[in-house]
């Protein structure tokens, strides 16, 4: 197993979910964390003290990721506690799902602004601070690639992140920053209760694990794009939906 002894990484929506566990799976490989947060402070501080309980390094920095600020001060946060940032993913996001004649302007704005503008903040605050041999994971999402009936939004806000990924890896692999996605099938997440509730069972029986997903399944794909494994991966989206399409 490769480890990430002495690297530093920032994972944006770490309160919970797969953030959190991405969080505490890069914990235990070696890497210092930067737990990211929107409202959920209280969830953010029991993510990075469990890290810290177990033999780790973690902070918490928070706000809303639609505005630069934030992403600019979980940066520092980084710099300031480890001296470093080697890893950034951004797992923060927002899901949407309804008609296509229902959609308003607001949550073409609200959906769009933090799945899409949250991740580019990110990676614009990250960067600068990155070098030779970086890595950035966006999550981007299945539906990107197989929007069904109902995503239209969400399918479009994330389509949107995979063209963001594509584009930076061209853009910054001159740098030596590899830039990749995971595109996660229907994960177990309290974002995704309602979703889990109305089609998990049907989603399960597609699949030929016949379960849905785990936010370890998630992380641990994530785990592996920023591990050494991975050194020649980079522009790619990898759909971790368990064989479901």
């Amino acid at each position: 197993m490769q480890t990430l002894n002495g690297q530093v990484a920032w994972v944006t929506g770490a309160s919970r979910g797969i953030g959190a566990q991405t969080a505490r799976l890069l914990a235990s490989r070696g890497a210092a964390i930067v737990v990211g947060y929107g409202n959920a402070q209280a969830e953010a501080r029991t993510v990075a003290e469990s890290i810290i309980a177990a033999g780790g390094r973690a902070v918490i920095s928070g706000g809303d990721l639609r505005q630069r600020e934030t992403a600019e001060a979980a940066v520092r946060a980084a710099l300031d506690n480890f001296g470093r940032l080697d890893i950034l993913v951004t797992a923060a996001g927002v899901n949407h799902w309804g008609g296509v004649e229902q959609i308003t302007e607001e949550e073409v704005s609200d959906v769009i602004e933090v799945n899409l503008l949250g991740t580019l903040l990110s990676i614009q605050a990250a960067v600068p601070g990155m070098s030779d041999g970086a890595r950035i994971v966006t999550v981007s999402s299945r539906l990107a690639q197989n929007p069904q009936a109902g995503s239209a939004l969400y399918s479009a806000s994330k389509a949107a992140v995979i063209a963001l990924t594509e584009s930076c890896a061209k853009e910054l692999g001159p740098r030596g920053i590899r830039v990749n996605s995971v595109a996660p099938g229907l994960v177990e997440t309290d974002m995704t209760r309602e979703a889990v509730a109305a089609r998990g069972a049907s989603v399960a029986q597609q699949t030929p694990f016949g379960r849905i997903g785990q936010p370890e399944d998630i992380a641990r794909a994530i785990a592996m794009l920023v591990s050494q494994d991975a050194q020649w991966i980079t522009g790619r989206t990898l759909r971790a939906d368990g064989g479901l399409t």
